[in-house]
């Protein structure tokens, strides 16, 4: 259980992080890079005199506040740490999308994860998932690199964009449906913001009946029946595809429910799908190290 200190909790108040775990904000050199070392920071998140859509609904993403339990879990999360990690300063905030903004493929996941995300501040970052994805996008031509630790570490995507459904860490890697309705906006916000989108990759049945969810917020959740199971796939209104994978949490991955080589299949015909808009695949070394 998660230790909660109790002056957080008040009503109508703010749940603040110590200020020993508060990341000072980067500040700008005269030559237009930041000055800070932080491994939580990339080089390329600098206030811009004129932000993109995307960059734009990235900070109003981390500004929310609507949900009390999982913000108050998050900041404790990050108070108390794990030993591993007790020299990081966690993020500790909403966690923003990452990506391509001229992607044609959606990477949808759950929510981040509280010792992953929740303490670097992007998706699938820090963690046995991310451990398990990246590599996958690495070998299919979607990622720069195959590792990814902190958003320092020069990680770059391309075509692809990956989000969740839920943008806080929720204990248990449960949200719950008042949650899951409180982050739906943003959901609906960011797939208007991407027009190249021809894929939507869900990890996980939760993700999958989210989307769901927001073709039948905006009018294109055709009348027929959509199954969740790995490897299942839907043409949709206007061209786009929907993929449905297993997530790749550890107790997939453990149990050998998903294998590297079933994830690379989905994202193989990923690119299949949208041959003018996917990048070059990795090399044929990679894709045998990933199958392996």
């Amino acid at each position: 259980m998660y230790k909660i200190p109790a002056r957080w909790v008040q009503a109508g108040k703010t749940y603040p992080v110590y200020a020993k775990n508060r990341p000072t904000p980067a500040r700008a050199s005269h030559s237009g890079g930041c000055q800070d070392d932080s491994p939580i920071y990339n080089r390329d998140v600098c206030a811009e005199p004129q932000k993109s859509p995307l960059a734009v609904f990235n900070d109003d993403v981390v500004r929310c506040q609507k949900c009390a339990r999982l913000r108050v879990y998050c900041e404790s999360i990050a108070y108390s740490k794990r030993r591993a990690y007790s020299d990081w300063i966690y993020w500790a905030k909403p966690v923003p999308s990452f990506g391509d903004e001229r992607a044609s493929v959606l990477i949808l996941g759950l929510a981040p994860g509280a010792h992953g995300s929740n303490r670097t501040g992007r998706p699938f970052t820090g963690d046995g998932s991310g451990d398990f994805l990246y590599p996958v996008l690495h070998a299919t031509g979607f990622a720069s690199q195959a590792r990814s630790v902190s958003r320092s570490d020069g990680m770059q995507l391309r075509g692809c964009w990956i989000s969740a459904v839920v943008r806080c860490a929720p204990p248990d890697n449960k949200p719950r449906p008042e949650e899951l309705t409180n982050c739906a906006p943003h959901l609906d916000r960011e797939i208007a913001l991407l027009p190249n989108l021809r894929v939507i990759v869900c990890l996980g049945r939760v993700a999958f009946d989210a989307f769901l969810r927001h073709l039948k917020r905006v009018g294109q959740l055709e009348k027929r029946r959509y199954r969740f199971a790995h490897g299942a796939e839907y043409e949709l209104a206007g061209g786009r595809h929907l993929l449905a994978s297993f997530h790749p949490s550890l107790q997939n991955t453990s149990t050998r429910k998903l294998s590297q080589a079933m994830l690379l299949e989905i994202f193989e015909r990923a690119r299949a799908i949208v041959p003018r808009w996917a990048p070059e695949a990795g090399s044929e070394g990679e894709r045998r190290a990933v199958t392996a």
